[in-house]
């Protein structure tokens, strides 16, 4: 069980009085099968969870046994309830004051450890933000929280990236997806799911007229199946072998887009990977590591990458003598 939904679990389960393990499944976004996983580790963890079956039974936690949220206030809670956020992307959220003094009133609870042990969050920071980003440009988050809990539509300009220029959009915002470091507005346009990367988006403002969203969706579902539709999208599979000096740094360049597949057993010279990306034109980025990945293909990746090869060569040839 990750820390984030241990928590959300506890406050869960201190916030009602019954509940099935179908509801704690679908509000942690998670299986049937994991939240009885989850369950039956709190029990072994020694907190009182009971489970009751018939028509009126539910799963409950004795009172006095979890976390005290009745010492929170409705504005505490209602920001502690976002998990998964670390301090700087609370920061931008305009919240991280509410979140520290929840969190105190929390773990200002008598605790089950012992005193040899440090608290945990003495010993653990969480930085979700990837490495070498430059600062981001667009709205922060916190300048879109007033517009997006009053429900109301917006009017953007959203610059994009392959057309090189800005468009002017109306959006049904259903709200903001941190993902991977980066912030999202996650709204329909003309009735379609979008992601808009935030540092993309060039003016803002609010409609006077309440968003139309699907009402059969939500934030997490859409944001959801919006991921996954990217993930499936990914146009290139490049499949590779890396060196094994050079593994430790293609995971960092690359990142989730590389998925080692065999160690140097396989290959004398390295490890067997799957590489994917987007589009084509992304395999640029294997450039800089020369001849330490070698790419078997598909055909137009490998093409690609020597015309670029050649391109590069040439812009490096020798100066004729004058």
């Amino acid at each position: 069980m990750t820390p984030d939904r241990f928590f959300s679990l506890m406050l869960l389960l201190e916030s009602r009085d019954a509940t099935t393990t179908h509801d704690l499944a679908s509000a942690l976004g998670v299986s049937l099968r994991t939240v009885t996983r989850d369950l039956n580790w709190l029990r072994e963890a020694g907190l009182p969870v009971a489970a009751q079956r018939g028509r009126h039974g539910g799963v409950t936690m004795l009172p006095g046994s979890g976390f005290d949220v009745t010492r929170l206030t409705p504005s505490e809670r209602d920001h502690l309830s976002i998990t998964g956020l670390d301090e700087k992307q609370r920061e931008e959220l305009n919240m991280s004051v509410d979140s520290r003094r929840a969190l105190s009133k929390i773990t200002g609870t008598p605790a089950r450890r012992t005193a040899e042990h440090l608290p945990l969050t003495d010993v653990v920071h969480v930085d979700s933000r990837p490495w070498l980003r430059s600062p981001a440009d667009g709205p922060s988050p916190a300048s879109l929280i007033g517009p997006l809990r009053r429900g109301r539509r917006l009017r953007i300009g959203y610059y994009s990236a392959s057309k090189a220029r800005t468009h002017d959009l109306v959006v049904d915002p259903y709200g903001l997806l941190a993902k991977a470091g980066v912030w999202y507005l996650v709204a329909d346009c003309a009735r379609a799911p979008r992601m808009y990367r935030l540092e993309r988006i060039t003016a803002w403002s609010e409609v006077d007229h309440p968003r139309q969203t699907r009402a059969d969706q939500t934030l997490a579902r859409v944001a959801a199946a919006l991921v996954e539709q990217w993930d499936r999208d990914h146009a290139v599979e490049v499949s590779a072998t890396i060196d094994q000096e050079q593994l430790e740094r293609a995971q960092r360049v690359l990142g989730q887009r590389l998925i080692v597949q065999g160690g140097p057993a396989q290959f004398a010279t390295g490890y067997a990977a799957t590489i994917r990306f987007r589009h084509l034109e992304d395999v640029r980025v294997l450039l800089p590591f020369g001849s330490s990945i070698a790419v078997h293909g598909p055909a137009e990746a490998r093409a690609r990458l020597y015309d670029l090869a050649v391109e590069l060569s040439q812009s490096y040839a020798p100066l004729p003598a004058s």
